[in-house]
């Protein structure tokens, strides 16, 4: 069974009873493939050094007889002396001898001698040089070598070190001398570069990383390609280079019709001489017996090719060996295929020939006085008339011998084995294929294909005599660079081993190839070669005409550590993804899901379809959990036919799995960023992410949904000069948390977007593909139980977040990415003496927003008022890069932001104080700012219960509405309605508040740490279950406990990580006499001043003080606190009571309202995207009051200026 897993069978088996059953299995990437065709098969080495594998290593040349006849080109034909140069050159790299007299004389040699002279031709025996090596030491290559320890398996890829291959001649000078090489890949057809470019794309199938895993159309169809500049050379052999080329003839590339035809099996006939009267000892043995070795394959021959008549009739005859591998199967297939020519025997001869066969079968093959130790075997090369065809029947090779084995060639040489057999007593065995299969031949020597033509025009071959492939037919012109160097050249069987005569011949073409283009072949000789260590003339760099826009070409130091990085792998797996990706130049920020949804939605109705086949390698534990490093590297291809270039192939590219992301608080994301290059040369760009976030949470439909759907979108770099209406990509700021390891270019250009999915049974697939590295079992069990206990445990952070530890308050110093101080603090003393703060920022006079003549503008005041329990830092918020403090500054306008006795304040920590108190500090900030910078009515901005605590003061007098130039209402104003939690809470019978404050306490801090009480540290615990809408679960102890107090504040994907993370040092507490009284108001509708009065104002003697104030309303549109109810309701009264100018003669519309889609509630202030969603509409209003209709901004030349453009250009 270990064996038949290096096999891989192809081909049409023609049962003489049956019709063609066709054939397609075993492991493509196995040592030998048996390609089964009409009356002959073929076995065939699959590897890095090809048939040289699986050969016996003998070295004969052909005779000259047959280089003399018609089917060669004259240049051949008529001087075939002129090979020996060649000959000679080979005869130097592969340094054949033969088997040494003073080494153990072995059976199978001395039995072939005596068969020899009964047969009549002991002169014709001899022994045979072969390309084993008798002695060690480094080769002509400078590859150390170990002389031959004689197995008899030099078949199988005898491992001893003494099998001299291409491997350890030709391909490690190659390696030695800067060559590239690439295993597992199998050539498909090759395609005429028709642009600029030139050259030739060589598109082949990756077998690499379980890609066989996956559907054959997959395998065979998501091709990768390398393109060749100058020249290909073939050296597939006669089988893979002719199946290569008839199907790039398919694909469009013009050569002869001979391609296919005038192929040879070489007249290889297979046999065997079961149960000899002597020992033979052909059975390959990993260990044989020093004194009676097995020895090579093939050692000696009966080489009756010199001196007939026809020189087509000569013939050779070798023994051979039957490898260990195989022993089993050939001792099954002796047992049934008895033979149909034996000698008379005797009654004791065929009870010892019973015995014998009783022993193999109980004792094994290797049993003294076995059969199978007496079986030889016979090789036969002649001549077969060169008649076979290889063609292409639904993308298969079909190959055609015509009755080789019914022939009278096979005849002959049947009765002369026969007569050889009978000499020592065996019986002569065919192969099973001969009897179960109307008399089927095998051949290990294919040749032709693709012939070299007998007049170099290509109406007598495929090729000139240096392997130039024609272009037609009729012509002697040939494809430049296209030169087949291997066995299908040969237009001819040469009745002998072939392995010299190609050898030969591709010295010949590669030769003249260097000749013709100017080139100088370096014979310097190589010293002792280090395979695991560095080449000796390392790769010149091959990319810098094609280099992919990313980054260019990598440093040494960034190769150097990808290089160490690939050391460190730990898994690798294939995954296949598909969907529908359109082609676009839409502006739309690509990290909005809902931009690829729409993209992926115009994709499917236009049929855009979208392939990607990656493979992954994974680095190992360390790097895996380190954030700052790619969590493996990604190798594929990408197919979407209505991108320009399709298909495209992706190197070098970076995965990072679960990686944090600002995204969106409590997310990870899967990256996938790849540079790509297209069939055409068109460099692109790939990236994209699967979004891990709180929807998971304890639901595995979403988390299947989330790991396998990847959003996409394909960018291509603009020139510096382009277009300025060109759309450009827009990517949000955060981003660039996730790919910040490499930046985009300036001018990115979007070309496609869309969605990617990881089918069920593409998932089933990709699990068969992991596959741990190691050395040992062990080491692989390691790797593969860290990996998955890092996706396990990565996975399940997500899909049990609500049992998942709870996030506690960082102790300590806190550095913020944008910390943002005021220019001024003031002291603020209220009418009741309540001390609170006010602080202030000033524009800076080099980043201020110009006029319509490019001069600064009049810095004008704005008064902020934030909500309870929050401070001045949710407009100055230090955890996002544009806040907005930032935003109005730069904006001409000098921010006041008051910090009332509600707010997060030392002096009035956990004090009780409400809205109705905090009026009077709003007041006396007021007070201030007029008092400083002059009677001037004031713009102010006022968000949620300092916005209701405003409302307050205005409605009841205490505020003087002149002294208002106009109000932006931040989520309520007059009219506070919760939603639904907060309303339930509010109405509900059981008053939470009073719960709380008889058992736990008056104040509700948001604040909490490990070190609290028991009580606090059980409502933490419950609180894990809190209801939330799918997608809102976190696991921070503070976003709980204000989401107790107030309702959730905040989408949560709007927050960035930091933001979420430090939230306890943006929110103080409450008091529950504020909270009974904020549940009171906005269950009822109406601000409202304390108990026991609680005096609504609601009247129209209150609204009236509202008369000719300018009021922008604005609300989350998925708030969470406050239900839009309470602005509509607020804007409606107000127009009822003024109309749409606010009371203003000719006063335009002053009453505006709007839903901001996406956003909660406080989010719309410390939102990560906030400056671009929010701000700028809040600005806009401001300045239409402030500075008129007519007014237009015109932003700074400073640092968020660039940022701004930066997301917009860059990300």
């Amino acid at each position: 069974m270990e064996t038949f897993k290096q096999w891989r069978f192809t081909g049409d088996i023609t049962p003489s009873s049956l019709g063609k059953i066709a054939v397609n299995s075993g492991n493509p990437t196995g040592m030998f493939n048996l390609f089964f065709g009409r009356d002959q098969s073929v076995i065939l080495g699959n590897g890095l050094g090809g048939s040289s594998l699986i050969n016996a290593n003998v070295f004969l040349e052909a005779d000259k007889e047959i280089l003399n006849t018609g089917f060669w080109p004259p240049e051949i034909r008529k001087d075939p002396e002129h090979l020996d140069k060649y000959y000679q050159k080979v005869r130097d790299v592969l340094e054949p001898e033969t088997y040494p007299d003073d080494w153990p004389a072995l059976k199978k040699t001395e039995i072939l001698d005596k068969q020899a002279r009964v047969l009549g031709l002991s002169d014709k025996f001899r022994k045979v040089p072969l390309t084993t090596r008798f002695r060690s030491g480094p080769n002509s290559s400078g590859v150390n070598m170990s002389a031959s320890t004689l197995t008899g398996q030099d078949s199988t890829g005898l491992n001893d070190g003494s099998k001299t291959t291409t491997l350890v001649t030709y391909l490690a000078d190659a390696w030695n001398w800067g060559a590239e090489m690439f295993c597992k890949c199998e050539v498909r057809y090759i395609e005429k570069v028709q642009d600029e470019r030139g050259g030739y794309l060589i598109y082949f199938a990756w077998h690499g990383r379980g890609r066989e895993r996956f559907a054959a159309e997959n395998t065979y169809g998501d091709l990768m390609w390398v393109h060749a500049k100058k020249a290909v050379f073939f050296g597939a052999g006669s089988i893979g280079t002719t199946e290569i080329l008839l199907r790039s003839k398919q694909m469009g590339l013009s050569m002869s019709d001979w391609v296919g035809r005038g192929m040879s099996g070489n007249g290889d006939v297979l046999a065997f001489g079961h149960n000899c009267k002597q020992e033979v000892n052909a059975l390959g043995k990993a260990s044989p017996d020093p004194a009676n070795p097995v020895g090579p394959t093939i050692t000696c021959a009966i080489d009756n090719r010199e001196g007939l008549a026809n020189p087509l009739d000569g013939y050779i005859i070798q023994e051979g060996t039957m490898p260990h591998a195989f022993s089993q199967l050939l001792q099954c297939v002796l047992d049934l295929l008895p033979g149909s020519h034996s000698p008379d025997k005797s009654l004791l001869e065929r009870t010892q020939e019973a015995m014998g066969l009783w022993k193999s079968r109980l004792l094994g093959p290797f049993s003294k006085t076995g059969l199978l130790g007496n079986t030889q075997v016979f090789l036969i090369m002649s001549h077969d008339g060169s008649q076979a065809t290889l063609s292409l029947k639904n993308d298969r090779p079909v190959l055609e011998f015509q009755g080789v084995g019914k022939s009278d060639r096979v005849k002959r040489f049947h009765d002369i084995l026969e007569k050889a057999t009978d000499a020592v007593g065996g019986t002569l065995v065919y192969t099973p294929m001969y009897h179960f299969m109307n008399k089927h031949q095998i051949t290990a020597h294919p040749l032709g294909g693709v012939p070299m033509s007998r007049d170099n025009t290509a109406a007598n071959g495929a090729t000139n005599h240096l392997g130039q492939l024609f272009t037609s037919n009729d012509t002697s012109e040939t494809h430049p660079g296209l030169i087949i160097a291997d066995g299908a050249i040969i237009p001819t069987s040469i009745g002998v081993n072939p392995l010299a005569t190609i050898a030969a011949l591709a010295e010949r073409t590669v030769e003249a190839y260097a000749r013709e283009n100017g080139l100088i072949i370096n014979e310097t000789k190589n010293d002792v070669l280090d395979l695991f260590g560095e080449p000796a003339h390392k790769p010149g760099n091959r990319h810098s005409s094609e280099s992919t826009y990313g980054s260019d070409e990598e440093t040494p130091d960034q190769l150097l550590n990808r290089i160490e990085l690939l050391r460190q792998k730990s898994i690798e797996f294939t995954e296949l993804m598909s969907g529908f990706i359109h082609k676009t130049s839409s502006s739309a920020a690509v990290d909005d899901t809902s931009a690829y949804e729409s993209d992926f939605r115009a994709a499917k109705g236009r049929g855009e379809i979208g392939r990607l086949l990656l493979s992954a390698t994974v680095f190992d534990d360390e790097i895996l959990r380190d954030e700052s490093q790619p969590s493996g590297m990604l190798t594929g291809t990408f197919v979407c036919p209505t991108i320009e270039g399709s298909p495209f192939m992706l190197s070098r590219g970076d995965l990072g799995l679960f990686k944090r992301t600002n995204k969106a608080t409590g997310s990870s994301v899967l990256t996938y960023d790849c540079d790509m290059s297209g069939a055409n040369g068109r460099s692109l760009r790939l990236r994209g992410y699967k979004l891990v976030d709180a929807s998971v949470s304890l639901s595995p439909l979403q988390m299947w949904r989330s790991t396998t759907t990847l959003y996409v979108s394909i960018t291509e770099k603009g020139t510096h000069n382009e277009d300025a209406n060109q759309e450009r990509i827009v990517w949000h700021d955060d981003v660039t948390d996730f790919y910040q390891e490499i930046p985009l270019s300036v001018g990115e250009k979007l070309v496609a977007r869309g969605i990617l999915n990881l089918r069920p049974k593409d998932f089933i697939s990709e699990m068969m593909t992991l596959t741990p590295s190691g050395n040992s079992f062990l080491n692989k069990a390691v790797n593969m139980s860290k990996f998955m206990s890092f996706f396990t445990s990565k996975s399940l952070s997500h899909f049990l977040t609500p049992l998942g530890s709870l996030e506690y308050p960082e102790q300590g110093f806190v550095s913020y990415m944008n910390y943002t101080p005021p220019s001024q603090t003031y002291t603020i003393v209220a009418s009741d003496g309540i001390e609170t703060e006010m602080h202030m920022w000033e524009p800076s006079p080099s980043a201020v927003a110009t006029d319509s003549w490019g001069s600064p503008v009049k810095v004008e005041n704005l008064f902020m008022i934030p909500g309870a329990s929050v401070d001045h830092q949710i407009f100055a918020l230090p955890t996002i890069p544009y806040n907005a403090v930032n935003y109005l500054t730069r904006a001409g306008y000098r921010v006041f932001v008051t910090v009332h006795r509600i707010c997060q304040l030392k002096s009035t920590n956990k004090q009780d104080w409400t809205t109705y108190d905090s009026r009077l500090d709003i007041k006396a900030c007021l007070q201030q700012i007029r008092r400083v910078y002059g009677n001037n009515k004031i713009y102010t901005i006022a968000h949620c219960m300092g916005s209701v605590a405003f409302a307050s003061g205005l409605l009841d007098g205490t505020i003087p509405s002149e002294w208002i130039l106009g109000i932006t209402c931040s989520q309520v104003f007059m009219n506070p309605i919760w939603n639904t939690m907060n309303m339930i809470k509010a109405r509900s019978p059981v008053a939470i508040d009073k719960i709380y404050d008889s058992v736990l306490g008056n104040w509700l801090d948001c604040s909490t740490s490990t070190e609290d009480s028991f009580a606090q540290r059980s409502l933490n615990q419950m609180l894990r279950f809190w209801p939330e809408k799918r997608g809102e679960a976190c696991k921070n102890a503070a976003c709980h406990r204000t989401t107790l107090l107030f309702g959730r504040c905040w989408s949560h994907r709007n927050l960035n990580e930091e933001t979420h993370r430090n939230m306890d040092r943006f929110f103080g507490g409450s008091s529950m006499k504020l909270m009974h009284l904020l549940k009171r108001m906005g269950s009822r509708g109406y601000v409202s001043s304390n108990a026991p009065e609680y005096e609504e104002f609601k009247e129209q003697e209150h609204i009236e003080r509202l008369r000719g104030i300018p009021i922008m309303f604005f609300v989350g549109e998925d708030s969470d606190v406050l239900s839009p109810r309470a602005t509509e309701t607020s804007y409606e009264r107000l127009i009822d009571s003024f109309g749409i100018s606010a009371g203003l003669p000719g006063g335009g519309v002053q009453y505006r309202r709007r839903l901001v889609p996406g956003y909660g509630h406080l989010d719309c202030w410390m939102g990560r995207n906030a400056w671009r969603d929010v701000y700028p509409f809040v600005r806009e209003e401001i300045d239409r009051v402030v500075r008129g209709e007519s007014y237009r901004f015109r932003q700074p030349n400073d640092r968020f200026k660039s940022f701004a453009e930066d997301c917009e250009s860059h990300y």
